[in-house]
């Protein structure tokens, strides 16, 4: 059917309308997409600019070289070692499970490793790089570089890591560092990025972690231009860090390493500390371990044995573990009864073998009793009854004051963990630590180093070297720090009356260097360097029985302190040996050795000993030598 021409006209007027209207629309949406481009090209040219120089240009921490640690004399005990290990950057690598599959044809991956590594990753932000594998070979290292075109993200690295040459010797003392934990990074209230790079090792004990500020440093930074799969292509700029500071320990690490071998394979420590300024030569707890295990990640095995042997090989002795002094303690007995004056020197106490308490029998160690006795006889024999008496009539407080000021009860400020404070009980303690008022009966144990009375080895040298100055000694272990010498604290008088002091000296002497004194035995003949000492035995289990007829873990623990030389003392010692039996037996023969040692600055003459000891004291050096050689050698192997 044909329109009619008003038919048609109408209809070309519908169609010039919709032209008009899409057209319109047309130069519309062309005029919004040009102004969209002025504004990204023009106004927002700038902030695109800075995006684009951002993904070609990253921006990369360096981490700083870690502060090595010194002995006194310059030998070094903890270092840097490099290494070589692989690396991944996961937002580089594209399909890391590809990467990986490529790498594992070139180098022989651990699996745990690997495992451990992908969990770091998913937990870790994507631009971070991650370590696939750690201390490999150069060889390995060199097959990866040749590779690096079909290996997107992943990167060979140099690296260092945390060395400690003197393996055991140092381990309680200076600690060891690990990688970086949640639960160390919940310690700062901001961390520093470097520590958010996986694997960055911190120190995680002793004065590792103590001085872990000043040891690690402050890390610099680095531009770099990657290409489009992330690979590095040249460093646009560099900002270097600063190292970590270098410690200088007060340790003499020849003597330590003597100290260590003397101890041998015992449970047992040794703290030997410089009666002038404080300063610790030696303080060693054994058995050892090697902290180096921990830095590489030690396995589940290795962490098992160590945790099951029942000689605690973790546990650092001289500052954790507190025991009752036994009878070391008795020169702070006898001290604040001078003190309080109730005992004078030519004073005497009957010992019949015991003393009654209300219903109690107290016993001395010598059952047939050692007579009447002056405080200089008490001492030398180390009678019970003596101080018994003495305490009941100086009572807890006055003893426990003169224990705080001789350093028990009282933690030592030294950079090492877990430190603890022992206890120096008083009435206040009793009420305010057990609920309970305190009893005679709690005096008359304390009095020989019982009962609640606990001091750390190292508290126990304290005590020694006060008692041997007459000053506030007070322990020091970091000597420098980059160089600059630290404070020397303390050194200040005591307070107590010479004449005092003098007597408990004259006590300790006797002990030694007189035939009826209980270190006798382990005296030493050379003129001028005769020592000074008390014996201890605490008790670890209630019932009577020899020490020969229970296993290991009941029989007692001897104790032995000393100083030397008798005439100006240079040195004060404590040693503990645990479950060890008599403290004259087990323990002074110990502290004679270490202090000769210490004195004359390595091996004594035998002419230091008594004659009958020549030939077993050169069998002793002998194997000892030996020993210490043996262990070097094999950490030279381990190395």
């Amino acid at each position: 059917m044909r329109r009619t021409p008003k038919e048609s006209t109408d209809s070309w007027r519908r169609i010039s309308r919709r032209a008009l209207l899409l057209g319109g629309a047309q130069l519309g949406f062309a005029g919004m997409l040009g102004l969209r481009m002025h504004h990204m090209q023009v106004d927002q040219a700038d902030e695109f600019r800075l995006l684009a120089e951002e993904n070609r240009i990253n921006l990369r921490l360096i981490p700083p070289s870690r502060g090595r640690i010194f002995d006194r004399k310059g030998k070094i005990i903890a270092e840097n070692a490099p290494t070589y290990r692989i690396t991944l950057v996961r937002e580089d690598a594209g399909n890391v499970e590809d990467v990986i599959a490529k790498l594992s044809a070139l180098v022989e991956l651990d699996e745990d490793e690997l495992n451990r590594a992908l969990t770091e990753m998913r937990r870790s932000a994507p631009f971070l790089p991650i370590t696939i594998a750690d201390r490999v070979s150069w060889e390995a290292i060199s097959r990866v570089a040749v590779n690096a075109p079909a290996l997107p993200g992943v990167t060979p690295e140099v690296g260092l890591s945390r060395f400690y040459p003197e393996h055991g010797n140092f381990a309680h003392v200076i600690g060891y560092v690990g990688p970086v934990s949640e639960r160390d990074l919940a310690r700062y209230e901001d961390p520093e990025p470097v520590l958010r790079i996986p694997r960055f090792q911190i120190g995680k004990v002793g004065v590792e972690a103590k001085y872990e500020e000043e040891l690690r440093g402050k890390a610099g930074a680095k531009r770099v231009e990657v290409n489009a799969v992330g690979r590095v292509m040249r460093e646009l700029d560099r900002r270097e860090g600063d190292n970590g500071a270098d410690l200088q320990l007060t340790i003499d690490a020849d003597l330590q390493d003597y100290v260590q071998a003397r101890l041998g394979h015992e449970s047992a420590s040794c703290v030997i500390i410089d009666t002038e300024k404080g300063d610790l030569l030696a303080i060693a707890s054994a058995p050892s371990f090697d902290p180096n295990k921990f830095v590489r990640g030690i396995s589940v095995a290795d962490y098992a044995i160590l945790r099951e042997n029942d000689h605690r090989p973790l546990a650092s002795k001289t500052v954790q573990d507190a025991y009752p002094p036994g009878s070391t303690f008795k020169m702070v007995t006898a001290l604040a009864a001078l003190e309080a004056g109730i005992l004078s020197p030519d004073d005497t106490v009957y010992c019949p073998g015991h003393m009654e308490l209300g219903s109690r029998r107290f016993h001395c160690w010598k059952r047939t009793g050692h007579g009447h006795l002056t405080l200089e006889q008490a001492l030398q024999q180390s009678c019970d009854v003596f101080f018994y008496d003495v305490a009941l009539k100086v009572g807890i407080d006055k003893m426990a004051d003169m224990g705080h000021r001789l350093g028990l009860g009282v933690p030592p400020d030294v950079p090492m963990s877990a430190v603890t404070a022992g206890i120096m009980p008083s009435r206040e303690w009793k009420q305010r630590e057990r609920g309970k008022g305190w009893q005679l009966g709690d005096t008359v144990n304390a009095s020989i180093g019982q009962g609640f009375v606990l001091a750390s080895p190292l508290q126990q040298a304290i005590m020694t070297a006060r008692i041997a100055s007459g000053r506030e000694i007070h322990p020091r272990l970091v000597k420098t720090i980059n160089g600059v010498e630290t404070e020397v604290v303390g050194g200040q008088t005591l307070d107590i009356n010479p004449n005092h002091l003098r007597y408990v000296r004259k006590g300790m002497s006797a002990v030694m260097n007189s035939n009826r004194g209980t270190g006798f035995r382990s005296r030493v003949v050379a003129p001028g360097y005769e020592l000074a000492g008390k014996s201890g035995t605490s008790q670890v289990r209630n019932r009577v029985v020899a020490n020969d007829e229970v296993p290991w873990i009941e029989r007692d623990h001897a104790l032995f302190v000393a100083y030397g030389p008798i005439e100006a003392p240079k040195i004060a010692i404590s040693v503990v040996v645990e479950h060890g039996g008599g403290g004259s037996s087990a323990a002074a023969p110990i502290a004679r050795d270490v202090a000769l040692q210490a004195l004359y600055g390595g091996t004594p003459p035998l002419s230091a000993y008594p004659s009958a000891d020549h030939e077993k004291i050169q069998e002793q050096q002998e194997r000892l030598d030996r020993e210490r050689l043996e262990r070097a050698e094999q950490a030279r192997g381990r190395a």
